[in-house]
């Protein structure tokens, strides 16, 4: 029986170990990376109820820059698997519910230590191999940010459930916390694994039941998240994962009664369309379901004249390209002043043209491959356009191959129209294109880009005149749910920088905040009177 108030360990940022050459940690991982390349392909099961879960119908995986290697199979599901993992949520809702916070928190905490630990080159590898990501941005995703998502949600569980209202003599008001009354259906994407699990941890670390469908080309690593909560004790039932077509996911889980609430990230399109389906069927759940979501976005890196090129250039390399531009805050336009374009343009075309691209195991690869062949096709098939329009110039990049892995150059594209194609669609790929605007016209420019795109996700601005950056700051307000000064407009770290977007980005809940654990929850208000009143009569009746 709890009885006591505990304070939980103060959060501090996991740091991001370096690589270096000749280093432990790279030699560690490296290994590792080796290791699972080369074992036996392997079969990864869905996980329903604590049970592993096989099927007849097998997917490969093979990784992004390989893709004629096998690393193993993962079980494909059908509607029946949907319905066992809900069943199997609802199982253990319950006892989960009523577990002490204190018992939840232990076990999140157990797992940053974990993955911190003995489970950091592993989550790292996978990550590497499946997703082709390199060392660093696998260990800023896979490793740091999911600990500090593991440690800092900790920490924002306690300030909420300390969160109470003020009694006056007499009475006593209390607040409960209380889980969704149901289960909590998580989707998440393949770029970042941290992300995957948090969508599952957030909403079961406040109390709730999970059923979760991780992207096909995310299994590999997914499995090894299901290895960390069950290593750090999460209960079997808590987090169901299920591998199915996402329409026979949404088909049993929008139209199950019990469906309480949707932690979504991806594609703006598929977000609407969840969105939908949830409200064709309100009649029929129990109560209003949360709808949380991140979803496109199309960044942007505004620059003033009287920024450094360098410092623009280098945002605008490191901001685009790592993670083959594949991140959901990605820098996709730049609107960069005439004064400033001819210095901007060969920096930048140096940094660019001295990339390396292949395989993560080879460690000096600045970017590796694209996902899969759907992303490769479309993506080259922005570049292709742009190879054939009259407005549009290619200054680096703009060729292709996906003989052996899906290999796509870091592509730049200057257009003189600033509604092109490429300025105004999400590609989510390594394509940026930038806008050279008159110098002199930097508050037209500033409306010209907040009315661009339907998105508003991240964004920058570049500058050492800060008139122009409060400017700049207020006028482009609603455009960016993350907005850097003198920065490129990602990497964004728990309890830092809380992220998300508004607009076509998503509900804004802001993943790494307690805003969003508060979005898991439904508070009762409690009032308990010591001495209630034996007469009906007030005072002023006389």
């Amino acid at each position: 029986m709890s009885n006591a108030i505990f304070q939980v360990p103060v959060a501090k940022n996991e740091p991001v170990k370096g690589y270096a050459p000749g280093s432990p940690e790279r030699d560690s991982l490296l290994k590792k990376y080796n290791e699972l390349y080369n074992q036996s392909p392997i079969d990864i099961p869905m996980y329903i109820g604590g049970k592993e879960v096989r099927t007849d119908n097998k997917k490969p995986m093979n990784p992004p820059h390989e893709h004629a290697k096998v690393l193993g199979h993962f079980n494909y599901g059908d509607a029946s698997h949907v319905q066992q993992a809900i069943d199997a949520a609802l199982t253990a809702k319950a006892e989960w519910a009523n577990l002490p916070w204190e018992e939840r928190a232990a076990i999140f905490l157990k797992a940053a230590d974990l993955l911190a630990g003995p489970f950091r080159d592993k989550m790292n590898a996978a990550t590497m191999l499946a997703q082709s990501k390199n060392v660093f941005q696998a260990e800023i995703d896979a490793a740091c940010e999911l600990i500090d998502f593991f440690r800092f949600n900790v920490q924002y569980m306690t300030q909420i459930y300390k969160e109470q209202p003020e009694s006056l003599p007499g009475m006593w008001n209390r607040l409960q916390y209380r889980p969704l009354e149901g289960f909590v259906f998580a989707l998440t994407p393949f770029n970042f694994t941290s992300i995957a699990a948090n969508l599952c941890a957030a909403p079961a670390m406040m109390g709730n039941v999970v059923v979760w469908k991780p992207a096909d080309s995310q299994v590999y690593s997914a499995q090894v998240i299901m290895e960390l909560f069950k290593a750090a004790g999460v209960p079997d039932g808590v987090i169901n994962m299920v591998t199915v077509d996402g329409p026979v996911a949404g088909d049993i889980i929008f139209k199950n009664k019990h469906f309480a609430g949707l932690h979504f990230t991806g594609s703006t399109g598929v977000f609407r369309h969840l969105w939908k389906e949830i409200g064709n069927n309100l009649e029929n759940y129990r109560t209003y379901p949360r709808i949380v979501g991140e979803t496109g976005g199309k960044d942007f890196i505004m620059v003033h004249k009287s920024a450094d090129a360098a410092e623009v250039a280098t945002a605008m390399s490191r901001g685009a390209f790592e993670f083959q531009g594949q991140k959901c805050s990605a820098a996709s336009r730049a609107y960069i002043p005439s004064n400033l374009w001819p210095d901007v343009k060969r920096i930048y075309m140096e940094q660019v043209n001295s990339f390396k691209q292949g395989t993560p195991a080879d460690t000096s690869n600045f970017v590796n491959a694209v996902i899969d062949s759907r992303a490769f096709d479309k993506i080259a098939g922005y570049i292709d356009y742009c190879k054939a329009q009259r407005d549009a110039e290619i200054i680096t990049g703009g060729n292709y191959d996906k003989s052996t892995g899906y290999f796509i150059e870091p592509t730049t594209v200057v257009t003189t129209n600033p509604k092109f194609r490429t300025i105004s669609e999400e590609i989510f790929g390594p394509v940026l294109t930038v806008y050279v605007y008159d110098e002199n016209k930097f508050e037209e420019t500033l409306t010209l880009l907040d009315e661009t795109s339907e998105y508003a996700l991240t964004g920058s601005i570049m500058s050492n005149d800060r008139y122009a950056i409060n400017l700049a700051t207020k006028m482009l307000e609603n455009a960016a749910g993350n907005f850097y000064i003198n920065d490129k407009p990602t990497g964004a770290v728990v309890g830092q920088q809380p992220f998300g977007g508004a607009r076509g980005s998503g509900t804004n809940d802001k993943a790494g905040a307690a805003m969003n654990l508060l979005r898991w929850t439904s508070a009762r208000t409690i009032k308990e009177t010591f001495v209630p009143p034996v007469d009906y009569r007030y005072p002023f009746l006389g």
